[in-house]
């Protein structure tokens, strides 16, 4: 159903017509300019303070972070973890350039296929698009190279992110997808789905009891590339 036909279904259930041209003026223009919500004062910070805001704020969650300093230091992060966390080596990888074409080679042990997860990963690493300083949230939206069954089905997910990718604030992340995808259908940026993920999957419904993995991955843990100078960390 095209999206015209949509919108002329509801109409037809407000028993309302289209709106009035004024009205739909400012709608558009809402949404053609974005205009800001109250950004927290939190994230406002020099982009070192943003990083280390991040960190924290993954770990508050029960999240993991470890920092690298380059793209060839990522294999040998991805197998000190699963070796520390008694995890097997096989993993299904985010069939992303900046993951495959990272030097997997120098660490043998390590076994991966680039796919769409499968119910019986036990381990999945997928491709940070963005992260978001004042939650420690990171963003995943889906497209062919980032499989969003990577970021729902394995009980363990790894996350490589670059420093480069943190922001501050929810509306400067959405202005990164906005600059930086476009659907070659719609024309839109919005890609099919975009996952906010704060920390492993976890609830407490049952009995107030906490139970980590309810909906996803039981451990999230985030391999920080530093690849911006003016977040590297204190030698």
């Amino acid at each position: 159903m095209s999206r015209d036909a949509i919108l002329s279904a509801i109409r037809r259930g407000l028993r309302r017509g289209p709106l009035p041209a004024d009205q739909r003026a400012m709608i558009e223009g809402r949404l053609a300019t974005h205009p800001r919500h109250l950004i927290p004062a939190r994230s406002r910070l020099p982009r070192a303070e943003q990083v280390a805001l991040f960190i924290r704020n993954v770990e508050k969650e029960f999240g993991t972070v470890a920092r690298v300093p380059g793209a060839q230091d990522v294999p040998a992060a991805v197998a000190d973890y699963l070796a520390a966390q008694n995890l097997p080596s096989r993993f299904a990888l985010a069939p992303h350039p900046e993951l495959t074409g990272l030097p997997w080679s120098s660490r043998p042990m390590l076994e991966f296929e680039a796919r769409r997860a499968q119910p019986s990963d036990a381990v999945a690493v997928q491709h940070g698009f963005a992260a978001i300083a004042e939650t420690g949230t990171l963003m995943l939206p889906s497209d062919a190279a980032r499989p969003t069954t990577l970021n729902i089905l394995a009980d363990t997910g790894i996350v490589v992110l670059r420093a480069s990718r943190i922001v501050g604030a929810y509306e400067e992340a959405w202005d990164l997808l906005r600059a930086e995808r476009r659907d070659p259908v719609t024309g839109g940026f919005m890609p099919r789905n975009v996952m906010l993920v704060t920390g492993p999957s976890r609830s407490a419904d049952i009995e107030q009891t906490l139970e980590l993995g309810a909906h996803g991955p039981r451990r999230l843990h985030i391999i920080l590339l530093d690849d911006d100078p003016a977040v590297l960390p204190a030698a």
